[in-house]
């Protein structure tokens, strides 16, 4: 039996920042992770798919060459090669974490933690171990949504699948219209593949501002991404291919066949097996219910993350660790997140990023709205760069100027987002944007232009 000041469950993108913190003020601290470090995120989530985007990125613009005067022949790509660097750079990464956790001294046990009591738990491994702790924090993640008819057949694939693929398909399916499904359907595309993607709601990427949903679509249709709205699918698997039925409103509206299928609907939190029915803690519909410090029904208990529900991202995790463990120590003058300001991105071609409420959202909540909007063709550098196809949306509160939220779509508009999630943070107004001195030429550019274009101020457009 060993005893620790905190003992993290999960070595993701929560659980291994607790850590860290943890240690950084003081606590004797023990991490418990039964895979690998760096949890879904870094080993099959956000890094290696961003690896895989940035080989279809160059594959584009080399397509692309002779817009910009260069000419190149023919041009070939190597999806292993591509998969091998995307595992590479997670190893690095992972490596990296293995030597943070190391240099802040933090216990590292390989096993699966279930717990005993609120203050025990058991370590299933190699070599079986008893932690006691004061302090738990519960950061397992989330296993991605199946469709159990078809679980397990290697021609349906989850997301961690279609970034390790053991042939290239020439056609795909695409089920969800989240920012996976959305980002392998990107990636894909560029590569060359026939793309279909079916989702259940009336438009892509549900959680985008409507305009910004629809801007998506247009351009990924132009790319030759089909699309099914508001439609299920029937699959049908056999050793070499999948038939999909496609259903609208109960009728057949399409019967295609496809070498493989991608089911992105979701995820569900890692509660299971966990021994949480020997403690307080309470959970609702695969998630763990938590209150403003991340803290479960069981003191000293808390669970961060995927696990504790929505929106599933990895800064979201990262922060909530910080939260958890500083509420742990009694730091005074918390502030609890506000989810308003998580900004959210989606790495496809074009790229999506926002952050705050929808236009549809802030009307729902009686806003009455100042909305800006300015085109990327109206911006020197995106002209210069050949991404003309782009828009940053602002939203203001017209009675008090408060930032209410800013939607884009475009060419690295996931870096050009967090200038926006600054402003919310410090509760800025469309004076002190207006106000800001913007560098030229940018990209940037075009979040002040936005903001002038909401209050009839709009120079360029």
């Amino acid at each position: 039996m060993q005893n620790f000041d905190v003992v993290i469950i999960g070595a993701g993108p929560g659980g291994y920042v607790a850590a860290i913190r943890a240690s950084q003020l003081g606590k004797n601290v023990a991490v418990v992770e039964k895979e690998h470090l760096g949890g879904v995120c870094l080993n099959w989530g956000c890094i290696p798919t961003k690896a895989l985007l940035r080989s279809a990125e160059v594959l584009h613009l080399i397509n692309h060459a002779c817009e910009f005067g260069i000419e190149v022949g023919s041009v070939k790509f190597d999806l292993s090669k591509m998969v091998e660097r995307s595992r590479k750079i997670s190893a690095q990464l992972s490596t990296g974490i293995k030597g943070l956790l190391a240099k802040n001294k933090v216990a590292v046990f390989n096993g699966e933690a279930i717990f005993e009591n609120a203050t025990t738990l058991k370590i299933k491994g190699e070599k079986p171990e008893t932690l006691v702790a004061k302090n738990i924090i519960i950061a397992t993640g989330a296993s991605a949504r199946m469709l159990p008819s078809v679980e397990n057949h290697p021609r349906i694939w989850t997301a961690k699948q279609a970034m390790t693929p053991e042939f290239t398909p020439k056609s795909l399916l695409v089920i969800g219209s989240g920012a996976i499904g959305i980002e392998f359907a990107s990636f894909y595309r560029t590569l060359g593949v026939e793309v279909t993607v079916v989702e259940m709601q009336p438009k892509i990427l549900q959680n985008e501002d409507a305009e910004i949903s629809a801007l998506a679509q247009k351009q990924f249709e132009k790319q030759g991404i089909k699309f099914y709205l508001s439609a299920t699918s029937h699959l049908t698997p056999s050793k070499d291919h999948v038939s999909a039925i496609i259903n609208k409103d109960g009728k057949e509206i399409a019967n295609i066949t496809v070498d493989a299928v991608i089911v992105a609907i979701g995820i569900v939190g890692n509660t299971q097996n966990l021994g949480l029915e020997k403690t307080k803690v309470k959970t609702e519909k695969g998630q763990i219910l938590v209150d403003q410090w991340c803290e479960t029904a069981e003191k000293g208990v808390y669970a961060i993350g995927d696990v504790a529900g929505a929106p599933w991202l990895a800064h979201k995790a990262s922060h909530e660790a910080i939260l958890a463990v500083e509420h742990i120590v009694g730091i005074k003058n918390l502030h609890p997140i506000n989810k308003n300001n998580i900004p959210g991105c989606t790495y496809s071609h074009p790229q999506i990023a926002s952050i705050g409420l929808t236009e549809e959202k802030a009307k729902a909540q009686g806003h009455t709205l100042k909305l800006g909007r300015f085109p990327y063709r109206a911006n020197g550098k995106a002209i210069a760069m050949g991404e003309t196809e782009g828009l940053i949306k602002t939203i203001f509160d017209a009675k008090t100027g408060e930032l209410l939220g800013a939607h884009m779509i475009g060419a690295e508009v996931t870096e050009l987002i967090q200038g926006f999630a600054i402003g919310k943070t410090l509760e800025t107004t469309e004076a002190e944007l207006m106000q800001t001195i913007f560098p030229h030429p940018t990209l940037s550019e075009m979040m002040h232009e936005s903001t002038l274009d909401a209050y009839g101020r709009v120079i360029h457009y």
